[in-house]
């Protein structure tokens, strides 16, 4: 994939608490994380009478009749998706969830690692990617972000919530990072094929054009391991999603292990990744969405996992810029 994300959004365009993150590394080099493979799956909804549900004929006839969704996901990145007792929680998933009551069809995530999402939707190995992956004009279409050039056909995104990219750091702070500025000449892990590794790269740049130097990246599949670099100091900071980088600054080690430092990078939405051949499940996806959101099932999954601040009014299609 070489568009990124604040998940997740540069890499090639944009996850636990190093102690509960990196346990569950562990746990994740578990659970098809450590082998990647987008054969290891979960189940998010249970399955839904298509009578029961309002918007079921919006879907495409193969997927109303198979009642499954499949959807490719990078399901070590938590608050937005992680592993738990080999199911896939979070708010996507809670998403998907009340999604297939609209729909009457079941989500099934299949683990994969991110920076492989968009060509594994291209290839119809899922159907869709919920993964916190930002909407960007270069995944639109198809552009990677670090050369500019054409790399694929795009892809459609409905999008669902904003964020920005954070910068996590020690507990303590002990290098003093405010801002972006103080990363060049540091060294800086985080998770590959992400909004965040194209941040981290333009940064680097800006740094050597300043008369600094650039920032040496240390780039991982998933986030979990990039906090566990951080945690041991071989970083000085690893740069995610604001929700993700909260939710570690409070759970990881009891809250002892990180904190957030600065304002929020380029917000910007995330989105869920439909083939632009796709059109009819991409209006289906985007018709559910407002569904939950205007019926408050969004906004209960919002306040579950304390990320309100990132919650939207209305699912917009390719908003992302």
């Amino acid at each position: 994939m070489t568009a990124s994300s604040t998940r997740r959004t540069t890499a090639a365009h944009h996850r636990l608490a190093a102690v509960g993150a990196i346990a569950v590394a562990g746990t994740l080099l578990l659970a098809g994380c450590g082998d990647q493979t987008d054969d290891s799956g979960s189940d998010s909804t249970d399955t839904t009478s298509a009578s029961a549900a309002p918007l079921a004929d919006k879907l495409p006839k193969e997927i109303r009749d198979a009642g499954v969704v499949k959807v490719g996901s990078d399901i070590a990145y938590p608050p937005v998706e992680y592993m738990e007792s080999g199911k896939a929680v979070g708010i996507d998933p809670d998403l998907a969830e009340a999604l297939g009551k609209q729909l009457g069809v079941k989500f099934q995530f299949q683990n994969g690692k991110f920076a492989q999402l968009i060509v594994g939707l291209q290839s119809n190995r899922f159907n869709v990617i919920m993964s916190a992956m930002n909407d960007t004009k270069d995944r639109q279409q198809g552009i990677d972000s670090d050369t500019g050039k054409k790399v694929g056909n795009g892809i459609d995104f409905v999008d669902y919530f904003t964020a920005g990219t954070s910068i996590l750091v020690q507990k303590g702070n002990p290098k003093g990072i405010k801002s972006l500025d103080d990363l060049c000449g540091q060294t800086v892990a985080l998770q590959q094929g992400t909004t965040s590794e194209g941040i981290a790269k333009a940064q680097s740049k800006k740094c050597t054009q300043d008369g600094k130097k650039a920032i040496k990246l240390q780039t991982f599949d998933t986030d979990p391991e990039a906090l566990l670099r951080l945690k041991q100091g071989a970083s000085v900071a690893d740069l995610n999603d604001f929700p993700v980088a909260a939710y570690n600054a409070k759970t990881s080690g009891g809250g002892n292990d990180f904190e957030v430092v600065g304002d929020q990078i380029e917000a910007g939405p995330y989105g869920i990744g439909v083939s632009k051949e796709n059109t009819q499940l991409r209006d289906a996806l985007q018709a559910a969405m407002n569904a939950i959101i205007k019926n408050g099932e969004y906004t209960k999954i919002m306040e579950k996992w304390n990320v309100k601040d990132g919650a939207v009014t209305e699912a917009k299609i390719n908003g992302g810029s």
